[in-house]
């Protein structure tokens, strides 16, 4: 049995009496527990990521270029304040409204938001009512800003983006929520373009859930690219995307913008003909038996009925152990890789996925309960920026230990977010005492020393 007693205590500086739950346990009747330790955090890594929005302008951008139509003048807690409000809460793993409330007056939610509380689940629900398009375009503005800044501090040569659709499954009467045939479920389909080489979520868009995987994919692709080229002439693009997108447009697209394509086509009597006639001149070359598996590689001129011209496809010809027959795999390709190559920088496409899942697990990209469509596409933005936060976070800040494993958002949230910390008050400071049993201390001063070497804002 646990022994519960109530015991009234009163801290400094505290003008009531304060009720509290004291516990004892059976297993050592000296151990008593209660909830009367003060100003005390669990998430005080926090503390770091504010420090790195400082230094990139994250929460500025935010400020500055947030659109909501609210006649309403907020003195508390202002639309841009409560955007980043559920940015931080997103980091921390709180990805719902109603946790705003428990963590009303947080001591580190408090201090790096400059409020003595936060919104609460009202607030940021009357938030969700008043987001509408012009709204979630702002969102995406600002991401688009924060990736140049990003792009800023570290230059690349090279981009590698992945093009993808998902499912997000809806409840109840949401808006846009349907039947997708291909998924089996109700839900939303959205569409995701991410950079594979640094996590980088570079655009999202929530559809319907009926729609076509590659609906509308060449007007989501293009002002991304057009954007990348004025940002950087000079600058490698290669596009991969799976067979939901042999979309004639999209390679046309990429052609016209020198970006680099691979995308997988689906199979057809023509490709399977031309696939067979390969085996044969193989076999007729080499006799490759039957029981061990085999693969080589090749390629062919193809023109589809809806091409404006032949262009080059590369295949896989695969036959697994026992099998009789080999099992194609046809990819379109403006790369002059050799087959073997371009096989393999299509099959690294894998990494989307894991970027994908990594949305939904580590930032809710998925969880989205809203009513109004309009509110759930401004939710996935707001996650977006979250997601974008951490990555940049961890390719400039965290160890390289820890770059080089790929930790999961999850992971870097128990071991450098998940840090308990106590809030103590002097005439001047403000100082956080963090856990001396902590195990990840070094970690810690190794990001804030790789934060501090950023360039200081203008």
């Amino acid at each position: 049995m646990i022994n519960l007693r109530q015991k009234n205590i009163q801290g400094k500086g505290t003008p009531h009496m304060i009720s509290v739950k004291e516990t004892s346990l059976q297993f050592n009747k000296k151990i008593k527990i209660d909830f009367s330790g003060g100003a005390l955090s669990s998430d005080s890594g926090l503390l770091l990521y504010r420090e790195f929005d400082a230094k990139t302008g994250f929460s500025r951008l935010i400020e500055n270029m947030l659109k909501i139509k609210d006649p309403v003048t907020h003195t508390r807690h202002t639309n841009a304040k409560a955007v980043i409000q559920k940015v931080y809460q997103h980091l921390a793993g709180y990805h719902t409204d109603d946790e705003a409330d428990e963590l009303g007056k947080e001591p580190v939610f408090t201090t790096i938001l400059g409020k003595k509380r936060l919104a609460s689940q009202p607030t940021l629900s009357r938030l969700n009512q008043r987001v509408d398009n012009g709204t979630v375009q702002s969102l995406e503005a600002i991401n688009q800003a924060y990736l140049d800044r990003l792009f800023a501090l570290r230059f690349r040569t090279q981009m590698v983006l992945d093009v993808d659709s998902s499912n997000f499954e809806t409840f109840g009467d949401q808006e846009g929520s349907a039947y997708n045939a291909h998924y089996q479920d109700m839900g939303f389909h959205p569409l995701f373009l991410f950079d594979a080489l640094t996590g980088y979520c570079l655009k999202a868009a929530l559809r319907p859930g009926n729609v076509y995987t590659s609906r509308d994919v060449v007007s989501f692709i293009r002002p991304a690219l057009e954007h990348l080229r004025a940002l950087s002439p000079g600058l490698d693009l290669a596009l991969r995307g799976d067979s939901g997108f042999t979309v004639p447009e999209l390679y046309t697209l990429c052609e016209g913008m020198d970006v680099f394509y691979a995308i997988r086509l689906k199979a057809n009597p023509r490709l399977a003909k031309k696939a067979q006639e390969l085996v044969d001149a193989r076999q007729k070359k080499q006799v490759l038996p039957v029981g061990p598996s085999a693969v080589f590689y090749s390629e062919f001129s193809y023109r589809a009925a809806s091409w404006d011209h032949a262009r080059r496809v590369v295949v896989k010809l695969e036959r697994p152990e026992g099998e009789l027959l080999f099992q194609p795999t046809f990819i379109v390709t403006n790369m002059s890789l050799p087959a073997k190559a371009v096989i393999k920088f299509y099959q690294n496409r894998g990494t989307m996925e894991n970027l994908i899942k990594e949305g939904k697990e580590g930032f809710a990209f998925d969880r989205l309960s809203s009513t109004r469509f309009e509110a759930n596409a401004a939710k996935l933005q707001i996650r977006v920026l979250a997601n974008n936060l951490q990555a940049g976070f961890r390719l400039l800040c965290l160890p390289k230990s820890w770059r080089k494993k790929g930790l999961r958002m999850d992971t870097v949230r128990l071991r450098l977010i998940k840090i308990a910390g106590k809030l103590v008050r002097s005439g001047r400071y403000l100082i956080f005492r963090l856990c001396s049993h902590c195990l990840y201390q070094k970690a810690f001063w190794q990001t804030l020393s790789q934060i501090n070497r950023l360039p200081t804002p203008e």
